[in-house]
Formats: C-alpha cells, structure tokens, sequence
C-alpha cells in the first residue's frame, strides 16, 4: 500500500510539474490548439464558401498537354495563355489530375491539408526563434486573402510557399545540402522563391566552406537540370525562355502594390530598372550593415572566405571552417531579404500574398515598435490586400506600410549570428569545488 501511495503522489507531481510547464511556456498548447482551430475554419471554408474560377482550367490544360506527350514548352497553353512556370510545375499538378481527377472539390481538400502543413511548418519556425509571443502566433491564421489563395484558388504559389518554408526548417537545423535541394525545388514551381537566393547565399558563405557551397549549389542546379530535362533535351530554347523569363511585363489592372504609378511608366523599362537598382542596393546596404555587422561588413566576410580559400588551394589549411549560425539570424536573413524583393517587385497580383504573409508577425516583433503599431500594421497590409480591383490609395498605403516595416527593421538591433560554442569553464569550475 505505501509502495502505491508513493507511487500517485509520484505520478500527481509529474502532472503539476507538466501543468507548471504549460503555463509558464504556452506557446507548444496555443500552436497546437491553433492548428486544430484552423483546420475547422479551412474546413468550413471548403464546404460553404464558393470556389472561384481563375486558373485551375488553364493549369488542367497545361498539363494534360503534357501528359499526352508535348515537351515544347511554346505549345503548352492554357486559357489564361502560355505556361511560364517551371517543369516541376507540371509534376505536381499532374500528380493532382491523377488523385483528383481533375475535380476541383477533391483538389480543394488536398490544398486544405496543404494550408494546414504549411501552417505547421511555419508555426515550427516561430517555435524555434522564439521571436514572436505565443498569442501573435494567432496572427498566422487571421488572413482572409491566403485562406482564399489556399482553398478557392487553388495556385501553384501555395506548394512553392510550402516547399520554401520546408527548406527553412532544413537550413535551420543545418542541413545546408538539404535545404538547398529542397529549396530548388520551390523554384522548380515557381521563379518568385528566388527573391530569397541573395540572402540564402550570403548565409551559405558565412556558414559554410567555398567547398560546401560550391557542393550545396551544385546539388540545387543538378535538381534544376533533372525536372527540366524531358524539355531541356528536345526544346531548351522553348523551355528556358518560357520557364525562366525574367523580363515578363504584368498587367497593370491586376498590381495591388504600384497601382498609383500611370500605367505608361509601369511597363516602361526605365521603371523595371529603377526598381531592380532599388532591390540590389538595399540588399547590399542590409547585408553590409545589419546582416554582417558583427563580422565588420560584407566586404570583410567575402575577404576572410578568399583568404580562406587561398590557404585551402596551397594547403597549409585544408580543413573545413563551418560555423552554426543562429536560427534567428537565419531567419530574420531570408525573411528581411524576401521582404526587400516584395518591396521591389514591379507587380505583385493577389496570390502573390502568399509570399511573404507568413513573414509579417515575424518581421513586425523584430522591430522596436510598440505591440499597437505592430497590430495596426499588420491590419493595414491585410487590408491593403483584401481590396478588389486594388486602386491608388490602397496601393499606396500598402507601400507605404511596407516603407515603415522596412524602416523598422533598419532600426533594430541585429542579433549575434553565430551559436556560442561551448566550453569546459563551467566544468574547470566543478572540479575546483
């Protein structure tokens, strides 16, 4: 008997302790109970909100062209007019006629899991930087428009958002090769994952050897060359100048971020290049001030990886140099990166939210802001986006808004890039006692 009364009041203090655990770390239960709240909305959403026509057709027909044999990328078209996408583009998709049917309901729950992966995948992000409280994790699921990108409009977007955030995760737990894999992947859907090449690149370099990242990048490229080779082997012209045309003009109607600038000077070329000039110089001067400021400056990290590799070539160093960069300089990298693309793109259509929503409650806690700002310019930005047709005002107070997120970040302190290897102080330390 007393064996088994120690035995429940054993058991009655793990339970406290737990409980104890729970309150003072909320944050595991509440992205739990978040995920399940979200499932129940996404699936309500999917039974009673009508799905909306815009180019699930033009998708469908893209790929049953290439499922019956045409590998010229010129000839694989749709209602909305010519594929532009990459060839893993069409994989997935023709993986989705295949479970689907080509039905839209089924289709609509298969993206309804795809929302609620990708949710998780993000929420695990959060976890791991440990930036955000655990109630702005709310902020996640609080998106009318990427509701609607996911489950009533069905876009490719969604499974190039995904496979990015999955390649976040890999890079965060250092598997660099992985996530670079991962990452090409995401590109092989969609081009507008490489708005986060810069700053992934100026990560691999600061982690990493000159032979891992020439490895990593090999193994992206490589990934590149399989999904487009059925194409690439019988019309690489077609292939590459459809796949990856980077000088494809939008339709002004449809820009919910420059809708105030005079639709003659936003198909100019003049504007294209002012914005590209804009998007490397604030790339540049982020890199050199706020990503590299505790190493003394880009310049200074590209000079200690040639001195390094120099040294390596006439090998009186030949072992490898990596360093484990903290998740929270990761991330806040590759989102502040993706961010300054946003702010730099020409057109950015209502599916193009996807991008960079899940960035948002991230990039907003990382300023020095007050919590009250951070929640009105979250609202601002969702409700910029949820105007339709965007007009000049809400275009440009969606540009102005992103100006003083930006601003913010500028402001921040950058947090220490390395992890802190450990030493044997504190054991020196027990030995003397």
């Amino acid at each position: 008997m007393a064996a088994k009364a120690a035995a429940i009041r054993k058991t009655s203090h793990r339970s406290e302790n737990f409980i104890q655990k729970l309150v003072k770390n909320p944050k595991i239960p509440f992205a739990i109970a978040l995920l399940i709240a979200d499932s129940i909305l996404v699936a309500l959403i999917i039974a009673y909100v009508p799905y909306t026509k815009i180019d699930w057709d033009a998708y469908m027909s893209q790929v049953t062209g290439f499922l019956e044999g045409e590998r010229d990328y010129s000839n694989l078209k749709g209602d909305t007019g010519p594929l532009v996408y990459p060839a893993g583009f069409l994989y997935i998709y023709s993986a989705i006629q295949y479970v689907t049917g080509g039905q839209v309901y089924p289709a609509q729950i298969l993206f309804g899991f795809l929302y609620i992966l990708d949710l998780a995948i993000v929420v695990f992000i959060y976890l791991k930087t440990d930036v955000v409280p655990w109630w702005a994790l709310s902020l996640l699921s609080l998106s009318k428009r990427v509701h609607s990108i996911f489950v009533l409009r069905l876009f490719n977007d969604c499974f190039a958002t995904t496979l990015l955030h999955a390649a976040l995760v890999s890079i965060i737990c250092q598997k660099w090769h992985l996530g670079l894999v991962i990452f090409s992947g995401a590109v092989s859907i969609k081009m507008n994952v490489l708005l986060y090449a810069p700053p992934l690149l100026l990560l691999m370099v600061k982690a990493m050897d000159i032979v891992g990242v020439i490895s990593a990048l090999a193994g992206a490229a490589l990934v590149q060359i399989l999904i487009g080779l059925p194409f690439i082997l019988l019309h690489p012209a077609s292939y590459l100048s459809n796949a990856f045309n980077l000088g494809r003009v939008f339709i002004h109607f449809w820009s919910v971020n420059f809708k105030f600038v005079p639709e003659d000077i936003f198909v100019s070329k003049a504007f294209a290049l002012s914005l590209l000039v804009a998007h490397l110089s604030l790339l540049l001067v982020f890199a050199h001030y706020r990503w590299c400021r505790h190493e003394g400056g880009l310049f200074a990290v590209v000079r200690s990886k040639i001195i390094q590799l120099k040294l390596r070539v006439s090998q009186r160093n030949p072992s490898s140099t990596k360093k484990v960069l903290q998740a929270d300089h990761i991330v806040t990298t590759m989102f502040v990166g993706n961010f300054i693309g946003i702010i730099c793109a020409r057109s950015l259509h209502y599916q193009f939210y996807s991008w960079y929503f899940y960035c948002l409650p991230y990039l907003l806690w990382k300023t020095p802001f007050p919590t009250l700002l951070r929640l009105f310019l979250f609202a601002a930005v969702e409700f910029c986006w949820n105007v339709f047709p965007s007009n000049t005002y809400s275009s440009l107070v969606l540009l102005c808004v992103h100006l003083i997120i930006l601003g913010g970040l500028w402001i921040s302190s950058p947090e220490y890039p390395y992890v802190e290897k450990t030493t044997d102080k504190s054991t020196s330390k027990k030995k003397a006692s």
